[in-house]
């Protein structure tokens, strides 16, 4: 196909939302996308729900009259997706769900995690986990991709290419998570009200958050034994955007930082949206911010930032992902998924920088 004049017609199930609306933001500037319907429980204009959708026209369709299209995206409650998502596969479209509700392969771990019964269970045979660097190949030929988790993508991708290279001790993985606000999506929580987290950090799940399925599952996929994977999460006073911290143990205390940025930088050589950090920690100074991560600096973008510091003469490793919870961790990376899928360059209508400062 000439991607130059391929036109996708695209819909936005659930638009109202921080997912529907990131991914609507994007898909409006996006070069080779008609957006056709955008949908929601209420009606009216986007704008009253996005300001900074302000001035387009841009009015929310009843779902129950809908055109076909070529892609739907489903920015639903996970309890909610089920029967749109089946709906639009009927019909011809392919699907890209932002939810959980097709993430896990294992039915009684997903149901177990989620407290139902999956009503689709051949539907979770057929998607697709929609981490590009690691299913290009699958998510091209999908009908229905299952984005990740924000936590889960940024695990995924700072340590899918150490187990893969049989690096790190896969039973000993303890990772932190400091996350935005935004993850508490559009509805109002106490712990992400602004009188609330403002000027306070508030770690919530602490045990058994539902991503660590998801982190275990492709991680022990990749490594073919079960990976064991110690998470807890963290709202931080920030809106978007997203850090984790990983402490890993080496299987081997040669194992150098240079090491372990190389087997990063061979696993992405080929991936535009993630980045290695290479700046060393310098010995002469008390402290030293410049080889981390920041997430101002890819907030409202598909970039994942990774950086690595392994323990002199020990057998300790710790790494950085830096990630938006609804780019690269959410909405950003749907576009990036709906590109492969359509025979598109993947970095189309994502080429944006963030903003500084």
């Amino acid at each position: 196909m000439d991607s130059e004049h391929q036109r996708i017609s695209v819909g936005v199930y659930g638009a109202t939302g921080y997912m529907g609306g990131e991914v609507l933001r994007v898909l409006l500037e996006h070069p080779n996308v008609d957006v056709r319907w955008i949908t929601s429980r209420s009606e009216g204009d986007i704008e009253e729900f996005h300001p900074n959708l302000f001035g387009l026209g841009l009015k929310l369709s009843d779902p129950n009259k809908l055109a076909r299209v070529d892609l739907v995206f489903v920015g639903l409650p996970f309890a909610a997706t089920f029967d749109c998502v089946e709906r639009f596969l009927q019909a011809g479209s392919r699907v890209i769900d932002m939810s959980a509700a097709f993430r896990l392969k294992n039915l009684k771990i997903w149901e177990e995690v989620y407290r139902m019964r999956h009503p689709l269970p051949l539907r979770v045979e057929e998607a697709i986990y929609g981490v590009t660097e690691l299913r290009e190949s699958a998510i091209r030929q999908a009908r229905l991709v299952a984005m990740p988790g924000c936590y889960s993508s940024a695990v995924i991708l700072s340590l899918a290419p150490l187990v893969s290279a049989g690096l790190i001790d896969t039973s000993a993985i303890v990772t932190t998570g400091l996350s935005g606000t935004i993850g508490a999506g559009a509805e109002l929580h106490k712990a992400a009200h602004h009188p609330e987290i403002g000027g306070n950090i508030v770690p919530y799940n602490a045990t058994g958050h539902r991503h660590i399925s998801e982190m275990e599952q492709e991680l022990s996929a990749i490594s073919g034994d079960r990976v064991h994977v110690r998470f807890t999460p963290i709202y931080v006073p920030i809106v978007r955007g997203l850090l984790t911290v990983s402490y890993l143990k080496l299987r081997s205390a040669k194992t150098s930082a240079e090491t372990v940025r190389r087997v990063l930088k061979e696993a992405y050589h080929t991936s535009p949206f993630i980045h290695i950090m290479t700046k060393e920690r310098s010995p002469d100074a008390s402290w030293d911010y410049a080889p981390y991560p920041w997430v101002s600096a890819i907030a409202g973008t598909n970039y994942c930032l990774l950086a690595v510091e392994a323990q002199s003469n020990q057998n300790e490793l710790t790494v950085f992902a830096a990630l938006d919870s609804v780019g690269k961790g959410g909405a950003h990376v749907a576009v990036e998924c709906m590109n492969l899928m359509f025979g598109l360059p993947r970095n189309a209508g994502l080429s944006s920088r963030a903003l500084h400062p």
